[in-house]
């Protein structure tokens, strides 16, 4: 990659732009005990069945189910898990509960906003540094000093917005499209999710620094164990204790806190190289840059879905808390198939990552291969099926017929808008493990421009009808989008890989 190129990202190299010693200094350790202690860390750390192993040279199928399929359980938990607490709210038998956690939505698209930011540019970081790490030890380093910047960047950035949220939370509530019914049960919660920012923003963060390691199982199993505890406290805050759709964010932010003591437990125990100690933490350009440069790009992404959220909020709460509900109830549906594709999407980013940090072009390639083949079977296969049993879904959650029949168009928009942006999600994973963060940004960027005038002028020509299917051509275009982006930047990313020798060169990670 040239090292003019605008979209690189810059390298924590021990010969010119290291942070700190990477290596032990101490009198009397000759260079040949500090070579034979990074060899035996490496062969450790390769060890067959380890989780770096499986980002090193472990067959790409082995690979693909060890680092998606646990990332795919947890979200297809969590889908599972909003549809049952949309069952739970929705067994209250009022309209403006479902409303309220739909308006409430861009709240929690700001939380991961703050936590992808960090969590996402530091993850892919990372792996890129331990994959470079297997030519040049000393790059394994500097982990500490990403890991510590991400945490506490995320948990700072979180306080400081949620205090804001927290201080004008009633034009908030305005802002985000309640009328007069809703206003109570979604200033109750927002309120609550305001409050706690900080913890589900690091909770975020978090996960895609587990992630980095390769220790997508530990990621499930936080996830997992994160939902059941999230469940038992709905039944206990909403049914039992009667706290409404405040139990549902009290319920969120609790089992998040929970991710997050799980997740520095593991840290601390099991992690050679991350710290997330204070004293590591840094605002040296050397982490800052590639971190923000490539977790912008989500951060805009998740930007953009807020403002979608309260355009589309606020245009559907003009046909009544009827559509808020439908939808509400459609996209939980739809995100059963749609995660199952964020773990194939999510999961693969610190393999592309870590192949392109050491420089092995034809694992990335096969990588790439396999994660698309399973995109494609995955959406015909559920979308599918959810497509045929449409009706049964949608009416499991809503008995009105005139909402049902809602429902069900929205479903079929949705579904069809999701094998876009199955596609869509594996170009930006690549961009972002390759650190090409123009290319991310723009596709952040595209979706979010491209959607606004859509919705507005589907809903001027078509009323509610374009509205729904506004969504689905916009995720249709980005991909297409994407595409050309893929073109465009495989001349780029085929020079970066070939400089991931013992050299390791710098424009691999360089920004100019």
């Amino acid at each position: 990659m040239n090292s003019t190129n605008p979209e690189t990202v810059p390298e924590l190299n021990p010969t010119k732009a290291s942070i700190g010693p990477s290596v032990d200094t101490t009198p009397g350790t000759s260079a040949a005990n500090t070579d034979t202690k990074n060899t035996n860390n490496n062969n450790n750390n390769n060890a067959v069945g380890s989780n770096r192993w499986y980002l090193s040279s472990a067959p790409i199928i082995r690979a693909l189910l060890h680092l998606c399929v646990p990332m795919a359980a947890a979200m297809i938990v969590g889908a599972v898990y909003n549809l049952i607490n949309a069952g739970v709210i929705g067994s209250l038998h009022d309209t403006a509960l479902l409303a309220a956690i739909t308006l409430g939505a861009p709240v929690l698209g700001l939380i991961m906003a703050i936590g992808d930011l960090f969590g996402v540019g530091g993850g892919a970081f990372i792996s890129r540094l331990l994959g470079a790490a297997e030519h040049d030890p000393a790059q394994a380093g500097d982990v500490k000093r990403v890991a510590s910047f991400a945490v506490w960047g995320s948990l700072i950035t979180g306080a400081i917005l949620g205090g804001i949220g927290l201080l004008f939370l009633g034009p908030l509530v305005s802002l985000l499209g309640a009328d007069a019914a809703a206003v109570p049960a979604t200033t109750a919660f927002v309120g609550v999710m305001l409050a706690f920012v900080p913890i589900m923003a690091a909770a975020f963060c978090l996960e895609q620094l587990v992630r980095a390691e390769g220790a997508a199982r530990q990621v499930m199993v936080a996830l997992i164990a994160s939902t059941v505890v999230n469940l038992l406290l709905d039944l206990l805050f909403i049914l039992g204790l009667g706290w409404g759709v405040a139990g549902a964010a009290l319920a969120v932010g609790l089992a998040n806190l929970g991710v997050v003591v799980y997740f520095v437990t593991w840290l601390q125990r099991n992690s050679e190289h991350i710290s997330l100690a204070p004293r590591w933490f840094t605002l040296a350009p050397v982490v800052v840059k590639p971190v923000l440069s490539v977790g912008v790009s989500t951060m805009l992404q998740s930007a953009f879905l807020i403002v979608t959220s309260l355009v589309l909020n606020n245009l559907a709460a003009a046909y009544g808390d009827g559509p808020l509900a439908a939808m509400g109830v459609a996209v939980r549906i739809a995100q059963v198939p749609e995660f199952l594709l964020m773990g194939v999407t999510f999961g693969i980013l610190p393999l592309l990552a870590y192949s392109f940090g050491k420089g092995d072009g034809a694992r990335l390639r096969a990588a790439l291969r396999a994660a698309a083949m399973t995109i494609g079977g995955i959406s015909i296969l559920f979308a599918g099926i959810a497509f045929i049993f449409r009706e049964q879904l949608v009416s499991a959650f809503i008995a009105d017929p005139s909402v049902l029949a809602l429902g069900v168009t929205i479903l079929v928009a949705q579904l069809t808008a999701m094998i876009a942006n199955g596609f869509t999600g594996l170009f930006t994973s690549l961009f972002q493990a390759t650190g090409r963060a123009l290319a991310a940004t723009v596709m952040a960027v595209t979706q979010g421009v491209l959607f606004i005038p859509i919705v507005l002028l589907g809903n001027l020509w078509f009323g509610l009808g374009g509205i729904i299917w506004s969504l689905t051509l916009t995720e249709v275009i980005v991909f297409l989008v994407g595409g050309v982006l893929w073109l465009a930047s495989r001349g780029a990313i085929d020079r970066g890989l070939a400089e991931g020798d013992e050299q390791r060169a710098e424009a691999a990670l360089t920004e100019a």
